[in-house]
């Protein structure tokens, strides 16, 4: 996107996670960046060992892009509403993705994701995966703010 910190780097730089960890060096490394209007974008760009077949990329994959770039939306948008100086620590709850239409692998991947519903402790997110300027897959989900003894509390 820009020389700027995503959300993942700037506020869990250590992360492991598969999808938007910064810190794992196999991951898919998802970078996500507020903008003005209440929307959170990303870029991403698949490699051969990302495609369920020559030129589409796997339908596992794409979850994972739209879990953790909602995911991420959530806990954005969390941090917002409740004036906080850092995002809560969110797990997902529930989501469901739609797949509209094969996924080319040979072009960058555009991610956008908003706020349907949100509370004091979760967020509903719709999102979109797009390529070569076509929805290829949707994706809707509810993402929680976890507290202590949580085993997911403080992974960032």
């Amino acid at each position: 996107m820009n020389g700027n910190l995503c959300l993942q780097e700037k506020y869990a730089p250590h992360n492991s996670c598969f999808g938007c960890g910064p810190s794992n060096e196999k991951g898919l490394k998802v970078r996500s960046f507020p903008k003005d209007n209440n929307e959170v974008v990303a870029e991403w760009t698949a490699q051969a060992h990302h495609e369920a077949f020559p030129g589409v990329l796997n339908g596992g994959i794409i979850g994972s892009l739209l879990d953790c770039h909602s995911n991420w939306t959530a806990a954005w948008a969390l941090m917002e509403k409740n004036k906080l100086d850092t995002p809560p620590c969110t797990v997902t709850a529930d989501y469901a993705i739609k797949l509209l239409r094969p996924t080319p692998s040979n072009t960058k991947i555009f991610l956008s994701a908003k706020v349907a519903e949100i509370t004091e402790d979760r967020a509903v997110i719709e999102a979109t995966l797009t390529a070569n300027g076509k929805v290829c897959a949707t994706c809707r989900g509810t993402f929680v703010a976890v507290k202590p003894g949580h085993p997911a509390y403080h992974r960032w």
